[in-house]
């Protein structure tokens, strides 16, 4: 590592990998685009785009990424083995710039039950598959799995062997979230103190927030040597989550003079990448989150108020403005022009093309003649869920509900397909929004087993927008949708047929696939 390097901190973000692994976290290829444009938007140093082995999806989702982002580097990560290998670097390697991962468990738990193998047979299958990617791509990454459990000796001892096998970045997880603060520090102090090479490789930390603890000990980390941290955004992950970037961020930016570090990250893209992971995710952040939830710069307390009023440090350590979150409230409204809401749209920190801003506007001013009032979050929503609902094949054409005090609901839906047919259909259920889902299964002639169903308010008022997230199981998978409607019904019914669409566009494309013309 060059010397010139040590006071920056990379940000390495593995939010398309390990925080695609939470339940119901799972996106579609042109949902990992969308969040790997914002990542390169915040300007991480490295993107971890997925597992290319896992399956034929991750591999073409990786290898698209790898082709069209340019800044970042592109991650694919590998098990210690030849096919895993081959997998990542196929899938990595029209990136500008490219990296394997590779891994394998230390600890003496996982050499014994998970993979019944010796020490000696680890440092071997280690060193021979570090060597195997370096003679592949020059930028190789090492990970001894569950590093903060394995016995410091023998953790440095792999360490070493992979320095030497050629690893350009080793990185200690702390796998199962167990370590603390003070002992995840002195691993590191013991690598720095005792491993020949050191010097020239980068340390890295990756940390699970089983404890609570993953920023905590990925500062501690950085504080002790590590010069690489891995996160997700809105720390979502496997379990508890990971290490989140917004905060471990915030935290060297904020306390530089406790750090002396700096990270390449453009800190007012923060908010915005939040918003758009939540709403890929269906992931919703907490309003108490750090950094950007929505209480994150709120003061109700009195006391709190009159200080912010003389003085805004007296409770404010960050510029909500520094995070890419807006302090204004109304904003535009049915007769505001596209140049207005382009500056708007600019302000908020999205970023959107001639065609996404036409788009966008249009949906604007229709979502305007039904509210009364737009917030900044109007106009998020409408960014994030333009073109949600209308990618077909079906379409809603008419939606009818009667509903009243002990009876039953009933919907009454028309639904338009890509093919030119359309029909209609009335069910009855429980209430307006089960009787809208059987509508649209009688009509696609999917069924669906219902998992989950989340409504948040956008806004406030009567009448907010409401944001609707469905989590649903077809044949064994798990599938989710989400929309945004002032009717709370209709917002419903289009993030249900969003996952109908959805199913029978990855139908239509199996079929393609096992019978091409």
């Amino acid at each position: 590592m060059d010397a010139g390097d040590n006071n920056r901190v990379v940000v390495f973000d593995t939010t398309l990998r390990d925080g695609e692994q939470a339940p119901g976290c799972s996106m579609t290829l042109n949902e990992k685009l969308r969040v790997a444009n914002s990542l390169k938007e915040l300007n991480v140093d490295v993107i971890e785009a997925g597992f290319p082995a896992a399956s034929p999806g991750d591999f073409e989702a990786v290898k698209a990424i790898a082709s069209s982002i340019e800044g970042p580097t592109i991650c694919g990560l590998a098990r210690c083995n030849e096919k895993d290998i081959d997998h990542a670097w196929n899938a990595v390697s029209n990136a500008r710039k490219a990296r394997i991962h590779v891994f394998v468990a230390t600890s003496e738990i996982h050499r014994q039950h998970k993979l019944q193998m010796a020490k000696e047979e680890i440092i071997r299958s280690a060193v021979d598959s570090v060597a195997y990617a370096k003679s592949l791509c020059d930028d190789i990454e090492f990970s001894p799995e569950d590093a903060s459990r394995t016995e410091l000796d023998y953790l440095a001892e792999v360490v070493e062997a992979v320095i030497k096998a050629g690893a350009t970045t080793v990185n200690i997880p702390d796998t199962v979230g167990y370590a603390v603060p003070g002992e995840f520090s002195n691993v590191f102090k013991y690598l720095v103190a005792n491993v020949y090479g050191i010097e020239k490789i980068r340390l890295s930390a990756h940390c699970h927030d089983d404890l609570g603890l993953a920023v905590a000990n990925s500062l501690a980390a950085v504080q002790s040597g590590a010069r690489q941290v891995e996160c997700t955004i809105n720390g979502i992950g496997e379990r508890a989550g990971n290490c989140s970037l917004e905060e471990v961020v915030m935290a060297i930016k904020t306390r530089e003079e406790a750090f002396g570090l700096y990270t390449n990250v453009d800190t007012r893209r923060l908010y915005p990448t939040s918003r758009i992971v939540a709403n890929v995710t269906g992931m919703h952040t907490p309003r108490n989150k750090a950094i950007v939830g929505d209480n994150a710069f709120a003061h109700e307390a009195g006391i709190h108020q009159h200080g912010m009023l003389q003085n805004r440090a007296t409770y404010e350590i960050m510029r909500p403005e520094d995070v890419g979150l807006s302090r204004s409230n109304l904003v535009l409204g049915k007769h505001s022009g596209r140049h207005a809401f382009r500056e708007r749209v600019e302000q908020l920190g999205f970023t959107l093309n001639d065609s996404e801003l036409n788009r966008c506007f249009e949906e604007f001013k229709h979502l305007a003649d039904r509210k009364k009032d737009m917030y900044d979050a109007d106009i998020e929503a409408v960014i994030m869920n333009v073109d949600v609902g209308k990618a077909g094949p079906w379409l809603i054409e008419n939606l009818q509900i009667k509903a009243g005090t002990g009876k039953a609901a009933e919907a009454e839906l028309t639904l338009i397909h890509a093919d030119g047919f359309k029909n209609t259909e009335m069910a009855k259920g429980d209430g307006p929004v089960a009787a809208t889902f059987q509508a649209i299964e009688a009509i696609t002639q999917i069924e669906l087993e219902l998992k989950n169903f989340e409504v948040r308010g956008v806004t406030v008022g009567d009448d907010a927008q409401g944001e609707v997230t469905v989590t649903v199981e077809y044949n064994g998978q798990s599938f989710r949708g989400h929309a945004v409607s002032t009717d709370i019904v209709e917002s419903a019914a289009i993030a249900y047929l969003e996952v109908i669409n959805r199913i029978e566009r990855r139908q239509n494309s199996s079929k393609t696939v096992n019978n091409p013309e």
